[in-house]
């Protein structure tokens, strides 16, 4: 099943909590918040206008991402779900690569979600779209590379029948159209003093003693002297 949410293909609706939710409630009279905090939410957004732009994760990723590689490998096998195998001896960039492919998937798919009934879901979702959101990482790490292949092309085939979809169908091209607003939405930090946080719990992307900001669903840590994204959580839920 795809990564960071469960895409269940029935009669029900899903409601899809990402990161475009809030990154923080306005207040009547804002906190002065840290420096750091003001340039936490800046990358937040910049990654949000960067990827309304057209949907393109690796664009926004790059600029908004830790550059450090090593972090960049964690977060991949953290955020990627690509399954128990034993990824070591997969090289860094081959594993980034599948990542982003994902979430780039991840990314053309969202604004897809909670199609009105079953006819509109499988227009939306046909067999070979199914099979996209569906497929597995491999068992073995002398498979991972051609995975790595196929993700990107099926990157390739999902924005293809996205681009297919609004082209055709009005109600898809306005679909699109609020999404992207959605993403470029400012939000200005709450009105208590945002604080840095230790013990980042995912993966091994952080040592337990760095400081990190979870601004919203986004973490973000200093590197250097910019402020880097090293993490988006997502969630799902039925009802």
């Amino acid at each position: 099943m795809f990564p960071c949410q469960k895409i269940l293909f029935c009669s029900g609706a899903i409601i899809l909590v990402y990161a475009t939710a809030a990154l923080g409630q306005k207040s009547a009279r804002p906190t002065r918040q840290p420096r750091e905090v003001v340039e936490a939410y800046r990358v937040c957004e910049r990654f949000q206008t960067l990827l309304a732009e057209d949907l393109d994760f690796n664009r926004a990723y790059e600029a908004t991402f830790t550059k450090n590689v090593s972090r960049r490998r964690e977060i991949a096998i953290t955020e990627g779900e690509f399954g128990a195998g034993d990824l070591a001896s997969v090289d860094d960039a081959t594993l980034i690569d599948a990542f982003k492919s994902r979430m780039q998937i991840l990314y053309l798919m969202l604004p897809l979600a909670s199609p009105e009934n079953e006819e509109v879901e499988a227009l939306f979702f046909p067999p070979k779209i199914k099979t996209i959101l569906d497929r597995k990482a491999p068992e073995t790490a002398d498979q991972f590379p051609s995975y790595a292949l196929q993700l990107k092309q099926d990157a390739t085939d999902f924005r293809a029948h996205l681009n297919q979809l609004a082209e055709r169908y009005p109600r898809v091209a306005e679909r699109i159209r609020k999404f992207k607003s959605d993403l470029s939405q400012k939000s200005a930090p709450p009105d208590h003093v945002v604080k840095p946080l230790t013990a980042y719990s995912r993966g091994r992307v952080l040592g337990l003693k760095d400081e990190y900001y979870q601004i919203g669903d986004y973490a973000v840590i200093r590197e250097g002297n910019e402020m880097k994204i090293i993490g988006i959580r997502f969630f799902s839920r039925l009802f």
